[in-house]
């Protein structure tokens, strides 16, 4: 972003915009109220990375797959970068303008817009893919319009959902022990 811009470039026209805005909850914009709830926010992260540093440790000492690693750090690396915007970027940073949606500028002194552990997290890829209106018979905002997928996120979060969702997704053929199979079958856990 370049200094005094409104804080959106189009890259792919109106469908891909990097979109500098500064969350200071969690996905979607999902907040716990007051700095209580930040703080308890961050620690979270922290204790839930504590325990993602665990399982991928104990999963590559189990000779887990490469894929079943890979995923693992892929969620790790994201809650890890999200975590730092969260613990640092609040002393290192003014508050951005328009009440998180404009560009921050470097701290010089390091008084940024809040204490450690308080900050908020940047988000900047926006993909809206097209807009609309709800028909008038919807039980939900009747006539009101909508952009489909408004969601702004970074890359710790896409890394993260990534992460997860393939998890989901091949969960059968990532964590199958050779103990679930029957006698003659190929396991399906394989050393990439």
């Amino acid at each position: 972003m370049i200094p005094g811009s409104s804080g959106e470039i189009p890259v792919l026209g109106d469908w891909f915009r990097l979109h500098f805005t500064e969350n200071e909850g969690m996905a979607f914009g999902w907040k716990l109220p007051g700095t209580g709830g930040k703080l308890f926010l961050t620690l979270f992260r922290l204790v839930a990375v504590s325990g993602i540093v665990y399982y991928l440790v104990l999963q590559s000492k189990l000779k887990a797959s490469k894929s079943t690693i890979i995923l693992l750090a892929l969620i790790l690396g994201g809650a890890l970068g999200n975590i730092i915007d969260s613990v640092f970027y609040g002393q290192w940073f003014t508050a951005g303008a328009d009440g998180g949606y404009g560009l921050s500028s470097w701290s010089e002194n390091g008084n940024g817009y809040a204490p450690y552990f308080h900050g908020k997290v940047v988000d900047m890829l926006y993909f809206p893919l097209f807009d609309g209106t709800y028909p008038e018979w919807s039980p939900y905002r009747p006539g009101q319009s909508f952009t489909f997928f408004s969601a702004i996120f970074n890359i710790a979060d896409a890394a993260i959902s990534i992460g997860l969702f393939s998890i989901l997704l091949f969960k059968r053929s990532l964590f199958n022990s050779p103990s679930d199979q029957k006698e003659g079958e190929e396991p399906l856990v394989r050393n990439d």
